[in-house]
Parts: C-alpha cells; sequence; structure tokens
C-alpha cells in the first residue's frame, strides 16, 4: 500500500492512524517534501482526471484565473500540494479522499 498525502493534514494523519490500527503499514509518500513520481502522477490523473485537483485548498485559491484552467497533470507537477488527499494505491486499485466508501473499502464496515 502506498498512500500519497501531507504529513500537516489533519486527514491524512486521521487515515494513516487508522489504517495502522487496522494492521497495515503504508509507504508514506509526502507530496511536498518528496514530490510525486512522473509516473505515479499519470497513473493518478488517469484514474480521477479533475477530481485529483482540490479546489477548497489554499493553493487553488492562491492560483491566478489562468492557472486554474491548466492541465490537471501541470498543475498536480508544479503544485504537489494541490492533490486531493490521500491517495492510496493498493492491490492494483486506487482511491482518494477519506469518505466513508474509502474507510469501508480499507477498514471494512
Amino acid at each position: 500500500m502506498r498512500f500519497f498525502g501531507l504529513k500537516a493534514c489533519d486527514t491524512c494523519r486521521k487515515a494513516l492512524k487508522s489504517l495502522a490500527e487496522a494492521g497495515y503499514t503504508p509507504e508514506v509518500i509526502d507530496v511536498r517534501a518528496d514530490g510525486i513520481a512522473a509516473e505515479d502522477l499519470k497513473e493518478i490523473i488517469s484514474q480521477f482526471g479533475e477530481a485529483a485537483i482540490n479546489r477548497a485548498s489554499t493553493t487553488w485559491r492562491g492560483l491566478t484565473e489562468a492557472e486554474k484552467q491548466g492541465d490537471p497533470a501541470a498543475l498536480l507537477a508544479a503544485y504537489p500540494t494541490l492533490m486531493k488527499r490521500p491517495v492510496i494505491a493498493a492491490d492494483g486499485g486506487w482511491s482518494i479522499g477519506w469518505k466513508a466508501d474509502v474507510q469501508a473499502k480499507y477498514l471494512g464496515g
């Protein structure tokens, strides 16, 4: 399991804690510190498209209108903290966010 997120993100911290309690030991990729590898970025965009962009983030609000119209892959490459998080790659599948459906997938219930 690979976990793409931010160390400072409350949602990511909650998700990691819950995953650990469920017996997972994910490889954590901090998108700010570690960046997003080109092949991972390509797969994230392939899986989620525009939904991979967190339009509620501080980073998004700081962009110009022209930047906001840019290609999602280019935006995430330039501003990795724009990624909606967490993104989890496990068992050949991908998930995004930490809502009930994703929690059920990994935690049961």
